[in-house]
Parts: C-alpha cells; sequence; structure tokens
C-alpha cells in the first residue's frame, strides 16, 4: 500500500468514527472528561490527577512555573497544585497528556524520535500562543494554549497508526501538510470533544494563512507555530516559513515590537515548555 492509499484508510477511518486510543491514553483522557463534571469536588479532582503519576507531575511542574507562580511559593502536592491552576488548566494539562500518549510506546528509535521531536514542537507552540494571546492578539491564554497542546494531535493519532512514519513521509514529508492534516486532525479533536472555536483556530494553522497585524484566536496559534524553534517533523516550509517567521518577529504591535516581547517572555516560554514535557 502506497503512502496516499496508507493516508487515505487511516483518514476514512477516523471520520466514520473508528478510532482507536492506547490503553494509557484512555485513563488519561477519562480523567479528563471526569474534570469536565461541574460538581466534581477539588478532593475528587486531585484524586483523580494522582492516579496517572505523569499528570500528577505535571501539575506540580506547572502550577510552579514563572506563569503560574507569580509569588515564588512552591508547592509540591497535588491538590494544593489543582488549586492553584484551577480545573481549566488541569484539564488542558489532561488532553495535552492524551494528545501525547496517542503514539504509544515504540521500540524503534526512529519512531521515538519522530515523537518526542513532534512533543518538542507542541510544547513550544503551546507556550508561545499562550505568551502570544496575553501580550498580543489580547485572546484567552488559557484556550490557546490548550489550542496549542492539541493542533498536531492528527499526528500524534498517525504515529500510533503506522509502523514505519519516517519511511512513509521520506521523500516528501509535505505530503501530510493541508488534507490529510486537516482531515484526520479535525476526526480526532471530534473524538476528544474539542470545542468547535478551537478546531476553528486550529484550522488556521492547517490553512496557513498569517494575517499582519496577527489579533485574531486562529492569527494566535499560526503566529505561535511560526516562530516556534523546532518545526514539526511533518511539516517542512522551507525558506517562505523563515521569511514569513521573519516579517512576524519584526512587525509592531502597539509600542513594542514583537520580537522584544518574544525577547521578554523567553522565561514565561521556557518555563511552560519545561512543564509541558511529558
Amino acid at each position: 500500500m502506497d503512502r496516499q492509499q496508507t493516508l487515505q484508510r487511516i483518514a476514512d477511518e477516523a471520520a466514520a468514527g473508528n478510532l482507536s486510543f492506547p490503553t494509557n491514553a484512555t485513563v488519561a483522557l477519562r480523567i479528563r472528561q471526569l474534570l469536565d463534571d461541574p460538581e466534581c469536588h477539588i478532593d475528587e479532582a486531585a484524586r483523580l490527577v494522582q492516579t496517572e503519576p505523569v499528570l500528577a507531575a505535571r501539575v506540580v511542574a506547572i502550577a510552579n512555573s514563572v506563569v503560574f507562580n507569580r509569588s515564588g511559593r512552591e508547592i509540591s502536592d497535588v491538590r494544593t497544585a489543582v488549586a492553584r491552576l484551577g480545573f481549566r488548566t488541569v484539564r488542558t494539562l489532561a488532553t495535552g497528556l492524551v494528545t501525547r500518549q496517542l503514539a504509544g510506546a515504540s521500540a524503534d528509535p526512529a519512531h521515538r524520535a519522530l515523537t518526542e521531536r513532534l512533543w518538542e514542537h507542541t510544547a513550544h507552540v503551546a507556550a508561545l500562543a499562550h505568551v502570544l494571546a496575553r501580550r498580543v492578539t489580547r485572546q484567552d491564554p488559557d484556550a490557546a494554549m490548550f489550542a496549542g497542546i492539541v493542533h498536531e494531535v492528527g499526528g500524534f493519532y498517525l504515529l500510533s497508526r503506522i509502523d514505519d512514519p519516517a519511511g512513509l513521509f521520506a521523500e516528501s514529508p509535505d505530503d501530510w501538510a493541508g488534507e490529510w492534516e486537516a482531515r484526520l486532525g479535525a476526526a480526532v479533536l471530534a473524538a476528544l470533544g474539542v470545542p468547535e472555536a478551537v478546531v476553528r483556530g486550529i484550522a488556521a494553522i492547517w490553512d496557513g494563512y498569517l494575517a499582519f497585524p496577527p489579533a485574531s484566536f486562529g492569527d494566535t496559534l499560526v503566529l505561535a507555530d511560526h516562530l516556534a524553534p523546532i518545526e514539526s517533523p511533518f511539516r517542512h516550509r522551507g525558506d517562505a516559513h523563515r521569511e514569513a517567521a521573519a516579517g512576524a518577529i519584526e512587525s509592531h504591535v502597539g509600542e513594542d515590537s514583537l520580537s522584544a516581547i518574544v525577547a521578554e517572555s523567553a522565561e514565561e516560554v521556557d518555563s511552560l515548555v519545561g512543564a509541558l514535557r511529558f
């Protein structure tokens, strides 16, 4: 079966609702769904988070990050971390864990390397989206971080369904960008119950259009994707991408240049990226 047929089959199955999630991702997804219950008490939320050790560690880590720990008082327990972050951010982290675990655990070094690179790209986009939403586009920063976390969910799902992703895209990685990325991404986002407004924002990345000056939710995500220092292994934009990113960096937003805002926010971005390393 050639590359196009493989992508067609996986996309068709996903569009029909025939998605198969790894067991560990299913556990994290159940936690996220339980946290959606408005009757869920903070003690119950903390207990749920602690059933998934990786999620528990990330919740405490992000609660101690520069972005969420303005007082500088470090905490070490899950309940206090959940209280500091709020259920919305904890749900975002649970969804992030689901996204990361979709690829499963492979014994193949090349497969693992692709997964790690895709997650590094995802973490940078999520962190940059949070900062850009707050300081540039005036969008909801928590929603922007959530969208950044799930914007490559189709790629992670693809990694779970093929044995040799490096070989599949060895000759033409851009085969993934565009139609297949959008079709599979939309299907997995729907299965995860991602809000339509977030899906529309992510679709702006699939379309690849970057507005100047950036102002909308979609612009926030496209700009974060362009500025991420680590590119998705499934998308190679080349010179056009670098020129667009350079133009964005030099543009002015209010009294400050975007490059100055990005530089000033470097500590926040690094802190969030570190906390998002599942």
